[in-house]
């Protein structure tokens, strides 16, 4: 695909729908690996993603329940880490992934 046309369907529609959605998908990695530097080594391997919503919930999303609870345990030291990023956190949520979505 020539790059002129890549770019076109990069950009397309008023909102630029696509690229919004990009830069959310790396606002969430660059979170998610900001938080697994502030956990121990086995916790962050079980930290799938973080997500950070407009009304400041951060919600976490985990491998099991048993790694569910050990991260609501760390909801005050990953609300603050994620703090450090210049964003407002108001509660944390944890979740965990969905064997059909893993």
């Amino acid at each position: 695909m020539p790059f002129s046309r890549l770019e076109k369907l990069l950009k397309s529609g008023r909102d630029h729908s696509l690229e919004k959605i990009i830069r959310k998908a790396r606002d969430m990695d660059d979170l998610t690996g900001h938080l697994r530097r502030h956990l121990s080594p086995d916790m962050a391997e079980n930290l799938v993603a973080a997500n950070l919503r407009d009304n400041g919930e951060l919600v976490l999303i985990c491998t099991t329940s048993a790694w569910a609870a050990r991260l609501r345990y760390e909801a005050d030291t990953l609300q603050d880490a994620a703090r450090e990023t210049g964003k407002t956190v108001t509660r944390c949520s944890v979740r965990v992934l969905s064997p059909n979505n893993g």
